[in-house]
């Protein structure tokens, strides 16, 4: 089984974005946030190496923080750190639905 890297570096990326925004504005919100959408793109990321179909959990972790830190994203104009997480989320969305497109096309 081949482990999902991109995946962990993901859930990586997402828990330290929570842990700088409650060290730099004392945001227990996004410090709350960052770390349990990165225990849920671990998981994932987990769920994802142990059976690569399995992609429920990251595509619902990576598709929620794309919405959510979008329309932060919309409403502020900033792109640290709404427009950051946007851009990574919908690329990680990327990487799973071309994942499930490669492995749908190989079986058949």
């Amino acid at each position: 089984m081949a482990v999902d890297w991109t995946g962990f570096m993901y859930a990586a990326l997402v828990s330290a974005g929570g842990v700088v925004g409650y060290l730099k504005a004392g945001s227990a919100t996004s410090l709350a946030a960052g770390l349990l959408f990165g225990l849920l793109a671990a998981l994932g990321a987990y769920r994802t190496s142990q059976n690569p179909r399995n992609v429920l959990v990251s595509f619902g972790a990576a598709g929620t923080l794309a919405v959510v830190m979008g329309l932060r994203f919309l409403s502020s104009g900033k792109f640290m750190p709404a427009g950051f997480m946007t851009l990574t989320s919908g690329l990680m969305l990327v990487k799973i639905v071309f994942g499930v497109l490669k492995r749908s096309s190989h079986s058949t």
